[in-house]
Order: structure tokens, then C-alpha cells, then sequence
């Protein structure tokens, strides 16, 4: 039997939210490892005063649980 943890990361992107899940999993990779699913679960886009656009997006993580 398997235990898994969920984490909730957020990623953003000054292209799409495509990107900015797939920099949220990568940077994540980097520190959590045997990475499962990837659920997400909010997108938004925040406007900023120039009018310049970054898209952000919430993803829940899930890894398997190894005890310290």
C-alpha cells in the first residue's frame, strides 16, 4: 500500500496557463519527488497598471509520502 501527500502550488506565466502550470510542476520537481497527479483546481490572470497580463494557476500536487 501506497500513502500520498497533497500540496497546493501556484505557478504564473506572462503567456498562458499552460505555461504557468507547467512552471509550477517543474520548479516543484526540483524538491518533491515521486510526483503523481497534478490537479488544477484555479486559473486566474492578474492585470496589471500597464495592462500587461500574468496568468496564474493553482495546482494541487500529489507525492508519495516517505517518512523522515
Amino acid at each position: 500500500m501506497s500513502v500520498y501527500r497533497v500540496i497546493d502550488v501556484v505557478g504564473t506565466s506572462a503567456s498562458s496557463w499552460e505555461e504557468a502550470a507547467r512552471e509550477a510542476i517543474t520548479t516543484a520537481s526540483g524538491s518533491l519527488h515521486d510526483l503523481r497527479v497534478a490537479e488544477v483546481t484555479k486559473q486566474d490572470v492578474v492585470v496589471g497598471d500597464d495592462g500587461a497580463l500574468l496568468f496564474r494557476t493553482r495546482i494541487q500536487l500529489s507525492f508519495k509520502y516517505a517518512p523522515e
